[in-house]
């Protein structure tokens, strides 16, 4: 182990993030719910555009302090993308090759990014093949397979550290109710969830977590039954969430509440979003809003007021030949009118069937 070089790259990791400021907390302007605020964390900003920006960061700490990372060490991660980006980007931030391994149908948009940043990647054909493939790089490459879903949840300091939730409460400190009734979240390995979750309780907070799992996913029943061996045949159609097997950085414990979201209301409210701010989003913002929306109706129909706080996950420029492109929707999701509708609905009412 060559300890001047991992002292550098942790430094130089430092360095990084001194660089960066924290991303941004948006009210949204929703006149039909009075009393009750919906706030998104913009994840969208950081350097790498998305929320797992944060992981990359803490992957590559963790497996540097645990002497998993040399001087020259190939990484090799399973993604559907957008940890993948931000993994090539801190892989050359220290001089190592990177590999992601990433189905067929991840966005054009996101390949070039990871191309972008000097990683290359590997394609599957399956979601479900990604994980033996990486495995079996990282032993041929002699390499280090980071895994992002078993090390997600142990991989950030959930006590504070300014973590996402750590930073959501002191960005709502001065907000008319700075302690949100809930955080919205939608699992893809769950690490997110399970920061969010245990700073709550560590905090001793009366906030609630609800997680939001898109259509063809593993994790609302897994939360349910807590079958571990749960398994689907396919992957989730929105992109970044959503599992076809449990994940073990996925923590059911520290969950107050889980949604099923139908992928036709994800990406309803994703269009309906960049209407309300003028801006495009990822689907998986579509998923979170339209959670959070649902539990701003479940108030106001209860007299309650309060605060509700979701992210921004990606940007939308990822996806614009895809779920941003009518024909694809259609296509590949499905007619998504019905949704739309109930969304228009709740503009006048501020109430969601």
């Amino acid at each position: 182990m060559n300890k001047h070089w991992v002292n550098q790259a942790i430094a130089k990791i430092d360095a990084d993030f001194q660089r960066s400021a924290d991303t941004h907390l948006i009210k949204l302007e929703l006149p039909m719910l009075a009393g009750i605020d919906i706030y998104l964390k913009d994840e969208s900003t950081h350097p790498t555009g998305s929320l797992k920006h944060r992981l990359a960061r803490s992957l590559f700490l963790y497996a540097l302090c645990n002497g998993w990372i040399n001087e020259g060490t190939p990484i090799i991660e399973s993604s559907s993308g957008s940890t993948a980006v931000s993994e090539a980007y801190f892989a050359r931030l220290l001089g190592l090759p990177f590999i992601a391994v990433v189905p067929r149908s991840t966005a054009k948009r996101k390949v070039e990014q990871i191309g972008f940043y000097g990683g290359q990647c590997h394609f599957v054909d399956k979601t479900s093949e990604i994980y033996a493939e990486s495995e079996r790089l990282a032993r041929e490459l002699k390499g280090h397979y980071m895994d992002q879903f078993t090390f997600a949840e142990r991989a950030t300091d959930w006590r504070g550290n300014n973590n996402i939730a750590n930073s959501i409460f002191s960005q709502m400190a001065l907000e008319p109710n700075p302690v949100p009734r809930w955080i919205v979240m939608s699992p893809g390995t769950g690490g997110t969830s399970a920061t969010i979750g245990r700073y709550i309780r560590y905090q001793q907070l009366a906030t609630r977590l609800c997680v939001v799992d898109p259509e063809i996913s593993v994790f609302y029943d897994y939360f349910h039954s807590r079958d571990a061996g749960l398994c689907l045949s396919q992957g989730s159609r929105i992109e970044g969430i959503g599992r076809p097997r449990v994940e073990p950085s996925f923590i059911p414990g520290v969950v107050d509440e889980m949604l099923k979201v139908s992928d036709a209301n994800s990406i309803a409210t994703m269009l309906w979003l960049e209407r309300l701010i003028g801006r495009k989003t990822g689907p998986s913002t579509g998923t979170n809003l339209y959670g959070a929306l649902r539990l701003a109706s479940r108030m106001k129909q209860a007299g309650e007021t309060g605060s509700i706080v979701t992210l921004i996950c990606d940007p939308g420029e990822r996806y614009l030949d895809t779920y941003y492109h009518p024909d694809w929707v259609a296509e590949q999701i499905g007619d998504i009118s019905g949704a739309q509708a109930a969304l228009e609905e709740f503009n006048r009412s501020g109430l969601l069937a």
